[in-house]
């Protein structure tokens, strides 16, 4: 019998799910008293929607959504039992503020806090806006980051590329849908781990350690997402995925190599996938065989065939007749 939730799945609640009349109240009992522990006050008289996503990863934590106008304060009695971690929360859209150890923070769209997960906060959203926080755990990253509780409640500046990198890399993670194995689940946890050590800043040895194996994993898959997005495109090639993460084209055949495959076999690879995907769809059983190896980006039909049989052991035809038999 499979689990109705698999583990590193994500879970998400929105306001939607309840009256409009209904709604703060109900959030201010399932998330603010039994999910994040937080007291929750509305600005203005707009409508108030809060929806949040929540995927648990070995030692870390992803929360991200949107939230109207209100202020969600953690006190001293929320604290306690608090886990020994810390957030960086980053502004994806709105305005907002955070108060913290003393320092108020006003973020611009793009920018982060990191907020300590020991000592009281405010955190305001000023008007509807969209956020991302990575949950962090404090034992790990104080190896990586010196004297990371000065860092508390600063911001990261929009700017800074390991930051830019972490929302790309954690964007990635939710479009490809969450891990489905203990140890993806692990190393897609150590690569975060290692981001954000970047991202709140690193001593020069550490830096050059995480570099050697976070970031390159980080740029890994979100190249292999944009080649996926982008099978069609008949002049993709290492120097126009290159450009468009702006590294060098000898940087995109390294991380592959890396990987245990090339450019070149892993965009085959998708490629075939999808055309695979096509023609048992019956969607495109209108589509020709060509049409669909066209729009997977093969040019050359008798190559798409040839390949084609090597790797499923049949003909493009006899895949899609079988498909529609089995139907």
């Amino acid at each position: 019998m499979t689990s109705p939730h698999p583990p590193f799945s994500p879970v998400a609640i929105s306001t939607e799910a309840f009256a409009p009349q209904q709604r703060l109240a109900k959030w201010r009992d399932i998330y603010g008293d039994n999910i994040a522990k937080v007291d929750i006050e509305t600005i203005g008289d707009d409508p108030f929607h809060a929806s949040v996503k929540f995927q648990a990863l070995p030692g870390v934590a992803l929360v991200s959504g949107a939230r109207s106008a209100a202020h969600y304060r953690i006190t001293r009695q929320h604290l306690i039992g608090a886990r020994d971690g810390f957030g960086i929360s980053v502004l994806l859209s709105g305005a907002s503020t955070t108060r913290q150890l003393g320092r108020e923070n006003v973020l611009s769209p793009g920018g982060a806090v990191i907020i300590s997960g020991t000592d009281p906060s405010v955190s305001t959203m000023h008007r509807l806006g969209r956020f991302l926080t990575i949950v962090l755990p404090r034992p790990k990253l104080s190896g990586l980051v010196q004297d990371l509780d000065s860092a508390y409640a600063r911001q990261i500046p929009a700017q800074n590329a390991a930051l830019q990198l972490l929302i790309r890399y954690v964007s990635t993670l939710h479009q490809g849908g969450p891990p489905d194995n203990a140890a993806l689940a692990q190393a897609v946890a150590s690569h975060l781990i290692d981001l954000a050590a970047l991202a709140v800043g690193t001593g020069v040895d550490v830096a050059h350690e995480v570099l050697q194996r976070g970031v390159a994993a980080a740029r890994l898959q979100t190249i292999k997402t944009d080649i996926r997005n982008g099978l069609g495109d008949h002049a993709l090639s290492p120097a126009v995925v290159a450009a468009r993460h702006g590294v060098t084209p000898r940087y995109v055949h390294k991380l592959f190599e890396r990987d245990g495959t090339s450019f070149s076999e892993f965009v085959l690879a998708r490629r075939l996938e999808r055309a695979l995907e096509m023609l048992k769809d019956p969607h495109f059983a209108g589509h020709t065989i060509s049409a669909i190896a066209f729009d997977c980006g093969f040019s050359d039909l008798s190559y798409f065939n040839r390949t084609f049989r090597r790797v499923y052991g049949g003909t493009p035809s006899d895949i899609r007749n079988a498909a529609f038999r089995a139907r």
